[in-house]
């Protein structure tokens, strides 16, 4: 078995990469940001405010979490579909700087990386996930190249925005991800960087591919 970190900044094509490299080679995607979301849309459900520390402990005492397939289930049900809304999409960037929650899903994320092959994306899985995978990369790109793609994936979902309402987002983001008081955005010191500003997106698949074949000098 064998693990690839993969992290980087909102827009840099992380997911999307991740995705396919878990196709090419045959093992599981995780994508860690969905289990925050379910997180936040049980917290949603129970009513639980993140300040109430006691409340929210029991419930993550008593939460089930797994991910199979590339869907994402919390206490036995599939909720991939429920956890992309605004509601839990705002609670779930939230709910990422509770010092307990990170605990308790990077303990589950990890043991995850203990029963299969995995390509796990995020921004903390090369340097407090799994501080020892086997091969990790850090994605990056122009925030004006990365609000255009940004953009551009809102407009095809029929998403009403302007690109300077998503620029200042994912600005905003990278702030708010860069300097969080708990595992904040960083590239790994044994990451290879990838800025794909000028890449397509075969190009930077391609690349971490040979990489993780050793057909790329680094």
């Amino acid at each position: 078995m064998y693990s690839i970190a993969i992290d980087g900044p909102a827009g840099s094509g992380k997911s999307t990469i991740a995705k396919l490299i878990a196709d090419k080679l045959n093992i599981s995607y995780i994508d860690t940001g969905s289990m925050y979301r379910a997180l936040a849309l049980k917290t949603l459900k129970l009513n639980i405010r993140l300040e109430d520390e006691k409340a929210l402990g029991d419930m993550l005492d008593n939460t089930d979490i797994d991910y199979e397939e590339g869907k994402i289930y919390i206490d036995g049900e599939d909720v991939s579909d429920k956890i992309r809304g605004d509601e839990v999409s705002a609670l779930a960037s939230d709910i990422s700087k509770n010092f307990a929650v990170r605990e308790y899903l990077v303990h589950i994320q990890r043991e995850i990386s203990k029963r299969r092959s995995v390509v796990m994306e995020g921004r903390d899985i090369g340097t407090v996930v799994l501080p020892h995978a086997d091969y990790k990369f850090y994605l990056t790109a122009d925030l004006n190249i990365r609000a255009k793609r940004r953009y551009e994936q809102l407009l095809a979902k029929g998403e009403k925005t302007t690109l300077e309402e998503v620029q200042e987002s994912i600005k905003q983001r990278d702030t708010q991800d860069m300097n969080r008081k708990n595992s904040p955005l960083k590239q790994a010191q044994d990451a290879l960087l990838v800025d794909n500003s000028h890449m397509d997106l075969n190009q930077t698949l391609e690349y971490i591919l040979n990489t993780i074949r050793g057909k790329n000098a680094l």
